[in-house]
This record gives structure tokens, C-alpha cells and sequence, in this order.
């Protein structure tokens, strides 16, 4: 094992997360992709990038707003736009929106020492996109924007090149190209930027995995007969939050007969005795999430419950195996069933149960395993990766189901595992509860009771 786990705080008698090093290394990385490109500058609303690109934060109550962006060019490092308190408070707390490697964006009369140098401009404007269509069309908002952005392209020389975009809502596309902007995918740029970690975007990604490993703690010694899904969601929340979440982005607790086939949406629904139970818990940390699937028996489990768990460990354990350097997104897929072995007419239908996915700032990057494209698209793995693998198996009582998902590093000689919750087999969770006159009731056993006896099953005659 070499990925440590450290503290979430910053402290002075230790090396933890490096903060400046990473928004440095994220930003070299992102100029690195942009450079091989036939882009000249990128323009991100998606706030995954724009924090790749900027490391600015505005909080999680914003991410579905499409106010903010942010232009990274050839020639200059990043300008963000944000609301009025919002880029107040980058010009005054994020000092590296004010400094420059880059010679065009520098100031030329400000005194310097070494490659960081004072910017003509600071990095931090007032500026806001449309707000999903929310101001009215006539304000001219996205207008603006584009006016903006082509000012910049101008002052840099790039006015005549393609700039790249990663996520766009039609007016501001149609403003851009009025200007005489040519627009291109820029999506792709940012996350092959993205795909490889760096120490420290794998230091903060595994802290995310050691405060959901609490989480699932706490959940298992909770989770009993009666237990609600949404107090289940309750409290993973207030555990991660007090291990310092930055956004409980979701968890998904389903149990019983909703297993299979299971939504993404917790209810109400009170887990009986003998109940699958499954849950995927995604959150974030200094803006590095997590997608971690734990499945238990709530009190026993039934036999088909047993026996679905062990198909989804196996599948999970030969593509563990098969992670290393140099393999394939399509190696690690065919060792996956084909949607038709467990009840799906096609891929396309059973898409995202035998599932792989790149993690990071974003909870679905590159790579993508699946085989609805893998197969025919593969993605070589390497070095640095971080990725979530996922199977599922229907139980053959068509009632439960199982589904394990563990988070790995891509290492030199191979991969390691960060998430850390037991799930070798299968957990039963409020277990030990039942007790007869002849002793304790086994783990694996129907919930009907008559169905855990001979003459219940009628193999005894009267």
C-alpha cells in the first residue's frame, strides 16, 4: 500500500495536501492539452473546470446556475467572471488570479522577481452569464458575454482562432458566433487534461473515500428493521458533514423489492427483516468527489441474496485484477457479463450497472468503461488514473439485487484500492438480533419464516 491518508487539515509539522502545487500542476496540465490543440482559448461555464482552470470555489448552492465563466487563452493565464461579492472576494482571497507566467498577460511596468509576474489585468471581473434563460432576452446578457470574451481574444491575437467551449446554452453560442467567434468542442480538452491525477488531487480524493469509509461505519451500526431510507440518508449526511464534506451531493439508499430493478431516489420505504440494501454515497472534498456502492442484508439474507452478492464480487475481482498500465478499457469490460446474461435486451439498456468511470472533480471523467463503447472505443490506462468500478447482479428471486462499487488507483505495477469498507462478502447489518429457544437464528435465511423449516417447505409429510 503507498496512497497515504492524512489529516483534512493543513498543518505545519507535516506535508499534507500542497495547495499551491496543485492549482499550479492543474493549470500546467490544462495549458499542456490546450497547446497540443488547434484551439485558441477555452471558455468554461461547467464549474468543474472552471475550478480545474482557476481554483476558485464559489460554494454548491450555485452549480446548477450557469452564471459564472471563465476564459484560459494561449497567451494569458485565467480570467474569471463571476457575481459582484463573488469576484470581490476572488480579488481580494485568491491571490493567484493577480500573477502571471505568461508574457502577453503581464503588466511591463510592475517590478517582477522570477517567472511569476504581476498581471496588466487581474485574473478576478465582474461579469455574469444568462442564469439558464432566467434574465429576459432583451437585456442583452449574453450579448455581453460574448463581448467580453471577444475583447479578451483581441487584446491576446486570437480572434481568428476557434475557441473551445466546454458547456453553452443557445444564446450566448448565438452571441458568440455574432461576433465572429468559430466555436468548437473544448469539453474534450479539459477532460483529457483531467485524466491523470496529480499526488495531490489523489491525496484529496482518497480523504473523500476515508470520510465515506466513517460514513458506511456509522450506517452499518445504525441500519435495522424499521430503519427508514431517508433517515439512513439523514445520517450519512450529518456524518460526512461533520467530517468535513464540502457537498453531500447525494446517497442513494434503496432496500427491499426496489432493488431490482432499482432507482437512483431514496423514499420512505422501512426496511424489513430479510431486506437487500443497498446504498451509493457521493460527496465531495476541497472539490473531489466520490462514487462508493455498499450493499447489505438488513437482519438475514436469503440465499439468492448470497448468491447474487458472490457473481457481483466476482466480476468486481477479476477487473480488479486485470487494472494495470498499458491495459484497456475493453479488457477490463469483457470480463463483464453481456446485458442479456442479466436481464437486459442491450447495452444501452443496462448502461451503468457493469460500469466503470473516471472520478475526480466531476463524479463521471474519463475513462469510461462500459460495453456499450469500450469495446470498440478502448481507453489505455495509466499511471495516475483514478477510477470507480461497479457491478450488479439481479437476485434470482427477481426481488433483491447486489451491487458493489470500489474507487482504485492505476499504480506503476498495477492498482490500489481507496475505498476501504469491508465488502469481500456479504455484510448482514443489525445481525445477532434474533435469538430462539434453540439459539440464534442463522444469517442466511428466508424472510418468510415458514420457508426456514422442512414442513414449511413441505419436504416433510404429515
Amino acid at each position: 500500500m503507498s496512497i497515504a491518508t492524512r489529516g483534512n487539515m493543513g498543518v505545519d509539522w507535516e506535508a499534507r495536501v500542497d495547495f499551491a502545487r496543485l492549482r499550479e500542476e492543474r493549470l500546467a496540465k490544462l495549458r499542456a492539452q490546450l497547446d497540443r490543440s488547434e484551439v485558441g482559448a477555452l471558455l468554461a461555464f461547467d464549474f468543474a473546470n472552471i475550478r480545474y482552470a482557476s481554483a476558485t470555489h464559489i460554494g454548491t448552492w450555485a452549480i446548477d446556475k450557469l452564471i459564472r465563466f471563465c476564459l484560459v487563452t494561449r497567451h494569458s493565464d485565467p480570467i474569471v467572471w463571476d457575481f459582484g461579492s463573488a469576484a470581490k472576494h476572488h480579488d481580494l482571497f485568491n491571490p493567484w488570479l493577480h500573477e502571471t507566467h505568461m508574457e502577453a498577460d503581464a503588466d511591463p511596468h510592475a517590478p517582477h522577481h522570477g517567472a511569476t509576474r504581476p498581471r496588466a489585468e487581474s485574473g478576478a471581473r465582474a461579469g455574469i452569464s444568462t442564469l439558464r434563460g432566467a434574465f429576459p432576452p432583451e437585456a442583452g446578457i449574453a450579448e455581453e458575454v460574448a463581448r467580453k470574451v471577444k475583447r479578451e481574444l483581441e487584446k491576446f491575437g486570437l480572434a481568428n482562432e476557434p475557441l473551445g467551449v466546454d458547456i453553452v446554452e443557445l444564446p450566448i453560442l448565438f452571441a458568440l458566433q455574432a461576433q465572429g467567434i468559430q466555436v468548437v468542442d473544448g469539453q474534450q480538452i479539459f477532460l483529457e487534461a483531467r485524466r491523470i491525477k496529480t499526488e495531490d488531487e489523489i491525496t484529496l480524493l482518497t480523504s473523500a473515500c476515508s470520510m465515506v469509509d466513517a460514513a458506511y461505519e456509522q450506517l452499518y451500526e445504525f441500519l435495522r428493521p424499521g430503519v427508514r431510507e431517508n433517515e439512513c440518508v439523514g445520517l450519512v449526511s450529518k456524518v460526512l458533514y461533520d467530517q468535513g464534506s464540502e457537498y453531500v451531493e447525494g446517497v442513494n439508499a434503496i432496500s427491499g423489492e426496489r432493488c431490482a430493478p432499482h432507482p437512483h431516489v431514496y423514499s420512505d420505504r422501512a426496511v424489513r427483516p430479510g431486506d437487500p440494501a443497498f446504498f451509493d454515497i457521493l460527496h465531495s472534498f476541497n472539490g473531489y468527489r466520490t462514487c462508493y456502492y455498499r450493499t447489505f442484508a438488513v437482519g438475514s439474507a436469503s440465499r439468492a441474496q448470497v448468491d447474487a452478492y458472490k457473481i457481483a464480487r466476482e466480476y468486481m475481482d477479476v477487473a480488479i485484477a486485470a487494472v494495470r498500465p498499458g491495459a484497456t478499457t475493453a479488457d477490463i469490460v469483457k470480463l463483464w457479463p453481456k446485458a442479456q446474461e442479466f436481464g437486459f435486451p442491450d447495452e444501452e439498456a443496462a448502461f451503468a450497472l457493469q460500469y466503470g468511470h473516471g472520478v475526480g472533480l466531476s463524479i463521471w471523467e474519463k475513462p469510461i468503461f462500459s460495453r456499450l463503447t469500450s469495446l470498440e472505443h478502448p481507453e489505455v490506462l495509466e499511471e495516475g488514473m483514478v477510477f470507480a468500478l461497479e457491478t450488479y447482479w439481479p437476485a434470482a428471486d427477481g426481488w433483491g439485487a447486489a451491487r458493489i462499487e470500489e474507487e482504485v488507483v492505476v499504480t506503476k505495477d498495477g492498482c490500489e484500492v481507496i475505498t476501504k469498507f469491508p465488502a469481500e462478502d456479504l455484510l448482514v447489518a443489525g445481525g445477532g438480533r434474533y435469538f430462539t429457544v434453540n439459539g440464534p437464528l442463522p444469517g442466511i435465511r428466508d424472510s418468510q419464516s415458514h420457508l426456514n423449516t422442512p414442513e414449511g417447505r413441505g419436504e416433510v409429510g404429515r
